[in-house]
């Protein structure tokens, strides 16, 4: 998609604050903080939305989570505790329309979020 901001922040045509890439998947900082620590696992291969989500990428979706994993670790929020998100279409917040995965901690999280 070459409209998409995050395909170019995936591609290295936009910088971004980046804590963690492999073959398929980036991470980078929130440029709108949430909490203390606010990453973005994005997949490099464009999503428009998880209902866009098919049944090939199951491995891709499981890389996001085992970089969330990793990230809590390095960002030492593992054990305190950190929530992941993923909002799907405007009325869920999603405001990109290329899946992410919201890594937040640093801060305690309140159920319900919102």
């Amino acid at each position: 998609m070459t409209d998409c901001i995050f395909c170019k922040i995936a591609a290295g045509t936009i910088p971004a604050n980046i804590v963690y890439q492999n073959d398929d998947v980036l991470a980078f900082r929130d440029l709108n903080p949430q909490a203390p620590t606010h990453i973005l696992v994005i997949p490099k291969k464009h999503i428009a939305t998880t209902n866009d989500i098919t049944a090939k990428d199951a491995a891709l979706i499981g890389q996001m989570y085992l970089a969330a994993k990793q990230i809590a670790k390095d960002e030492g929020i593992a054990e305190s505790g950190y929530r992941t998100v993923m909002n799907c279409n405007r009325g869920a917040g999603q405001t990109v329309f290329h899946i992410h995965l919201h890594v937040l901690g640093g801060r305690q999280m309140n159920w319900p979020p919102g």
